[in-house]
């Protein structure tokens, strides 16, 4: 499999999910992953599982995971976050997590797939489906 790897630094006040589509988008990634990420909001906006709408919080945090897939057609990121006590919580990226210092991104990619999201009769939402290029 042909592999490509991209790192990204997004700076202050820069929204981490804006950020990352605009990578992907820039180099017509059609099947990617986070591979690592090291950095630290400000706000986060991520929705816990199950539920409707976004959960938000403002201080300092520290991006302790971040993961996903990654495509033009549609990507799906998750992260976790820790506060100054070391309180942790994760769920699914949405806009409106600003960048507090860093936040250092690599991204692997193939250019033998393609990611895509579609409804495919096993739950009622987008799902990731993997195509040979």
């Amino acid at each position: 499999m042909n592999i490509e790897v991209l790192a990204i630094r997004l700076k202050p006040g820069e929204d981490l999910l804006e950020g990352i589509n605009k990578a992907v988008v820039s180099h017509r990634i059609q099947a990617g992953w986070v591979m690592s990420c090291a950095g630290s909001v400000t706000n986060y906006n991520i929705r816990f599982a199950n539920q409707p709408e976004g959960s938000t919080g403002t201080g300092h945090f520290e991006i302790v995971s971040l993961s996903g897939t990654l495509s033009v057609n549609g990507s799906h990121i998750h992260m976790s976050v820790s506060d100054s006590t070391g309180k942790t919580i994760g769920g699914h990226l949405l806009k409106g997590n600003l960048v507090y210092t860093t936040a250092e991104i690599i991204i692997g990619y193939s250019k033998d797939l393609v990611f895509t999201r579609e409804v495919d009769g096993t739950t009622p939402w987008d799902e990731l489906q993997i195509k040979k290029h």
